[in-house]
């Protein structure tokens, strides 16, 4: 905060610097940042954990936070130890509550908030960086990214980093100062440990210098000029050379480091899935919410919320934009690349997705989920703010142009009269209330369809089953499929989603008492659906005996498929002590047997025509009887 209001008074005028209050338009600034955070607290005040949070909470429980399994983990294809950290803080300091978690997402909110009104105030310090601020604070496009507590641990540094560093290019070209590089590139890493796609954030950058400097032609506000013989790039590339050096050492490194932890998960769709991923992606996701869209959202549990709008929306979002284009082409200089650099970005962004979310199996509605383009919002506050920034064309033939950028606040130019700037004031902020509302419209929707979540009322029963009757264990099973999906495996399991939670009964591949969760997380009894059995052993009056000295086959009464097994094992140990038990050539299962005669159900997964299993109690012999193999279900 204190680098960017030093970054707003430097380019305030001498008089204003010497001031000690905040030039209005940033105040005005402020005050839309806080608006937007209340905004955005309010929807994850309404929130939960949802999906890959319980992947990343689980791990967290699960593994030490300084961990190569932990921070080097490869999740769906992200590689992300800052977020992995971030979690594992906050599952250590309050496991499985849900305050600190949406506190962080609104503190990176924040954050994010204020860099992107740094880069705004360096591109455009007047009035016209309000209108490019309001679209990035209030779209709808960086919402589902937002609410999400696991994708707002990659979004929200991304978009943080992508403005920070194009603001710290920016203010390197103009003055020189070796500490703009020095911020950049650990900026840069800060991004890049939060998610891998912040490898686009140094380019970001570049192109926004080089899109400055032709714009600003003899350097800009304070800048030093550029010779004629030397060109945008070639300027953007000498003066901001400690950065892109530094971003170069830093992306290579990551690059190797991706390379050995993250396993290839590239395909090549096919064209059709191309064209529907595309257009369901830009045409029904990106392009309404430049006009306060989608207004509706659609959602079919347990899958995230996708936007649904009108079709007359996404037809007047291609009219704005091409009207926009043409506006900008007609009246401002050097703006034509300006939006090719936009578009580029959301092709990028698109492709991404394409390419790693594309399958058989792939839905056209994940592109409609918007989380995939959530940070193109920085890239087109930005290319809005050159746009407005660029030096405007003269009016009728033989005009010559303005040599120094308009005053695109909308007072009176040498190209425009009094008339002119109060109709552009009045369609300026017509234009804006318009977007809020629809925005502020969307947010509502959006807010009712993601607290349509089953996660809280599961999670807040389990945590109390689990917790009442902490002596007896739990067999290990999966999750309500309302919660996460078999997919999920082995992230699914009770074992691993509540490996946090302090004071739980355990959760293992054994039991003494056959219990499940059922779909609201109620801890119900339950019986075995027998498939198969184990045969009962040779020896009259014991069944198969079980010594520490040898591994003993328990054959079945008939093949079983590979899977997660469970196993009745009705005994008579001499002693207390412990049995290994597997399908041959899966891994062993320790269960734990009493004195006397007793049943025990065990976990066993794998396949075969039967059992092997043994005593590891030295002078302990277990006789085991017939022995159902099934599956569990309510009683």
């Amino acid at each position: 905060m204190a680098v960017m209001v030093a970054d707003a008074a430097a380019g305030a005028g001498a008089a204003e610097r010497g001031r000690r209050r905040l030039p209005p338009v940033l105040v005005v600034a402020l005050l839309l940042v806080a608006v937007q955070v209340v905004v955005r607290a309010v929807v994850v005040g309404r929130g939960y954990f949802y999906w890959d949070d319980l992947i990343l909470i689980g791990r967290s429980g699960t593994y030490p936070l300084l961990s190569a399994e932990f921070l080097g983990y490869d999740h769906d294809g992200h590689l992300m130890p800052g977020a992995f950290a971030a979690a594992h803080v906050l599952t250590d300091v309050a496991p499985l509550r849900w305050g600190p978690a949406a506190v962080s997402l609104v503190a990176g909110q924040v954050v994010a908030a204020l860099a992107v009104l740094r880069v705004l105030w360096l591109l455009l310090p007047r009035r016209a960086l309000l209108g490019p601020l309001v679209f990035y604070l209030f779209t709808p496009l960086t919402l589902p990214a937002f609410a999400w507590w696991a994708a707002g641990l990659n979004a929200l540094p991304m978009q943080a980093a992508l403005a920070w560093v194009a603001g710290d290019a920016v203010r390197l070209v103009r003055t020189g100062e070796r500490r703009y590089a020095v911020s950049g590139v650990a900026v840069t890493v800060l991004g890049l440990l939060f998610f891998e796609k912040a490898v686009l954030v140094p380019f970001v950058a570049l192109v926004t210098v080089v899109l400055v400097l032709r714009s600003e032609g003899g350097g800009g506000r304070g800048g030093r000029p550029i010779a004629r013989a030397e060109g945008a790039w070639r300027a953007a590339l000498r003066r901001g050379a400690l950065l892109w050096q530094g971003s170069a050492v830093v992306l290579a490194v990551w690059a190797a480091a991706y390379a050995v932890l993250v396993r290839d998960r590239f395909a090549v769709p096919r064209a059709d899935m191309v064209v529907e991923l595309a257009n369901h992606g830009v045409s029904w996701g990106v392009l309404p919410t430049l006009l306060g869209g989608p207004w509706r959202w659609e959602r079919w549990n347990p899958s995230p919320p996708w936007a649904d709008p009108p079709l007359a929306l996404v037809v007047l979002a291609w009219v704005a934009v091409a009207a926009a284009l043409v506006w900008s082409l007609r009246t401002r200089y050097r703006t034509g690349r300006v939006w090719a650099a936009a578009a580029g970005y959301v092709a990028a962004s698109t492709a991404a997705m394409i390419v790693t979310r594309s399958g058989d199996e792939t839905a056209y509605e994940l592109a409609r989920t918007l989380r995939y383009h959530t940070d193109s919002a920085v890239v087109i506050a930005i290319a809005a703010a050159l746009v407005l920034a660029a030096p405007r064309r003269p009016r009728g033939r033989g005009a010559t142009p303005t040599p120094t950028p308009p005053a695109c606040d909308g007072s009176s130019t040498p190209d425009s009269t009094p008339g002119e700037a109060i109709r552009y004031r009045i369609l300026a902020t017509l234009a804006a209330a318009l977007f809020l509302a629809g925005s502020l419209w969307s947010t509502a929707t959006f807010t009712r369809a993601w607290t349509d979540n089953p996660t809280r009322a599961y999670l807040t029963n389990a945590e109390a089953a689990l917790t009442a009757r902490p002596a007896v264990p739990l067999l290990d099973q999966a999750v309500s499929v309302w919660i996460l999906l078999p997919v999920a495996h082995p992230h699914n399991m009770t074992g691993h989603v509540f490996a946090a939670l302090p004071g739980r009964t355990e959760i293992g591949a054994a039991t003494t008492e056959l219990r499940i969760l059922d779909d609201s997380g109620r801890l119900i009894p339950a019986d075995l659906f027998a498939v198969r059995h184990a045969l009962p052993g040779p020896i009259p009056g014991c069944g198969t005996l079980l010594t520490d000295g040898a591994l003993t086959p328990l054959p079945a009464d008939g093949p079983l498929i590979p899977a997660e097994w469970t196993v009745q094992l009705n005994y008579f140990a001499s002693g207390r002590g412990e049995i290994d038990i597997r399908f041959p050539g899966d891994d062993f299962v320790r269960v734990p047997v009493a004195e006397g005669p007793g049943t025990v159900y065990a976990r066993v997964p794998g396949g075969g025509d039967g059992l092997e299993a043994r005593s590891t109690t030295p002078g302990t012999t277990v006789c085991v009887g017939g022995s159902p193999i099934g599956g569990v279900v309510p009683r």
